[in-house]
């Protein structure tokens, strides 16, 4: 793989937790600049233990090698980098959990997105400058939400607030966006639009994006590349269109099921997607 844009190297990540559970098994990949890539696995596979070591909230073993980010050492050998605020500032990551404070309104939730670049004094404060004010607006322009943004969090559906963790997410100004199952919670018309807020993002922001799904359909429809897991271990990592469902069930045997919100749709003789994926359009 041409390595000359890469924006994430994942080499040899392994990671236990205490019950002796291995969550990563000698992990290894990369991810070039602009991608889209869908993260599959079913449960207990280890993609929300990888999503969090790619951002540092999760160090490897001490027999791991090393994560990347632009070039720039994240952790290596179980120790985190000595820069890694810095580090940290090129990414952003989005939970399931919409980890919104409700009874705040949606404008200051989104500012608590650039907390981690104000001075100490501001941020145990709350103050905001006007600037930063507009450009938490504009974000939440952009996810077509600027209309609430005087509304209590509390009182949005839970499709709005996570596109107002999107917006906080993009106030920081990161390249690299981590998704961890963004969409498992959500009703289907909300999912459909929270996925097609983040490819539309991440294509007009020239962002990579790296989605955590519990959905094979999803995945295939939105990403340009899928890297599977199971049992911590990487057992595919390619082009959707080479994922058939006869290839899930052989990778996954039983847990196939897990990966279709849609159980109806298992029919190991369909070779790939069962919906056309979006033509974007900027």
């Amino acid at each position: 793989m041409d390595t000359t844009n890469s924006v994430i190297r994942v080499v040899g990540a392994n990671k236990t937790f205490k019950n002796s559970c291995k969550a990563l098994d000698n992990v290894n990949f990369e991810i070039q600049a602009g991608e889209c890539v869908g993260l599959l696995g079913a449960s207990g596979s280890g993609k929300s233990t990888l999503l969090r070591s790619l951002c540092g909230l999760e160090r490897l073993d001490a027999d791991s090698t090393e994560i990347r980010l632009n070039d720039e050492l994240l952790q290596k050998s179980g120790n985190l980098s000595s820069d890694i605020r810095s580090i940290r500032k090129h990414i952003s990551i989005i939970f399931q959990q919409f980890n919104l404070v409700g009874r705040m309104d949606v404008l200051t939730n989104v500012m608590t997105g650039l907390l981690p670049n104000v001075p100490l004094y501001r941020s145990l404060t709350g103050q905001f400058t006007t600037q930063e004010k507009l450009k938490s607006l504009k974000a939440l322009h952009s996810v077509g939400l600027s209309d609430l943004a005087a509304q209590r969090a509390s009182t949005l559906s839970g499709g709005q607030q996570q596109r107002a963790a999107i917006a906080r997410a993009l106030v920081q100004g990161a390249q690299i966006l981590l998704a961890d199952e963004p969409v498992a919670s959500l009703d289907p018309e909300s999912t459909r639009r929270v996925m097609e807020l983040l490819r539309q993002l991440q294509r007009e922001q020239g962002m990579t994006l790296v989605i955590s799904l519990h959905d094979v359909n999803l995945a295939r429809q939105y990403c340009d590349r899928i890297i599977a897991l199971k049992d911590g271990k990487l057992v595919f990592d390619g082009s959707p269109n080479d994922l058939s469902n006869r290839k899930l069930n052989e990778l996954y045997g039983s847990q196939s099921d897990e990966l279709f919100s849609d159980r109806s749709q298992l029919d190991l003789t369909t070779p790939i997607f069962n919906s056309p994926r979006p033509v974007w359009t900027h």
